[in-house]
């Protein structure tokens, strides 16, 4: 399918979609309350397939945190990306990783880096870094460690 064809299927499993323009894939912005069900729909229609989660992170910009998933259909070899705003105190999301299980992993580190609950996760525990590092999340911007002297 192309973007345009995208687009059009997208407005109707999900009309309150918005697109942004430019780029590669297609873009598209939800709200994460859609998240889980979007999720389970842009894998199971036949015609989209987007059976490959293949990156899923987190920007912080400050005022509010951004989740951005990037799926492709290995059928049809459509791409896209998702992107829901999360609110920045106390941010959290449904996982996927029961649908894409590449999510496990993925959800994990931003969890530990930015602090977003994968709500239903079936590990959500810290991935890299140490013991005693809970709640820390060193890739926000208001990150301050004294002892290493490291501010974002």
């Amino acid at each position: 399918m192309t973007n345009e064809e995208l687009k059009i299927k997208i407005t109707e499993l999900l009309p309150s979609a918005t697109f942004e323009e430019g780029g590669d894939f297609l873009n598209i912005n939800i709200e994460s309350k859609d998240w889980l069900s979007f999720a389970m729909q842009l894998n199971s229609d036949n015609t989209l397939a987007f059976d490959y989660l293949f990156c899923l992170t987190c920007v912080d910009w400050k005022t509010h945190l951004t989740m951005v998933y990037h799926l492709t259909s290995t059928k049809f070899r459509h791409n896209i990306v998702i992107k829901s705003k999360l609110e920045k105190v106390n941010p959290a999301i449904e996982t996927v990783c029961k649908i894409w299980r590449t999510a496990e992993l993925h959800e994990r580190e931003v969890y530990e880096m930015f602090g977003v609950n994968f709500l239903n996760h079936p590990d959500l525990r810290l991935l890299i870094l140490p013991d005693g590092w809970e709640g820390r999340n060193p890739l926000l911007k208001d990150f301050d460690d004294p002892i290493n002297m490291i501010k974002l």
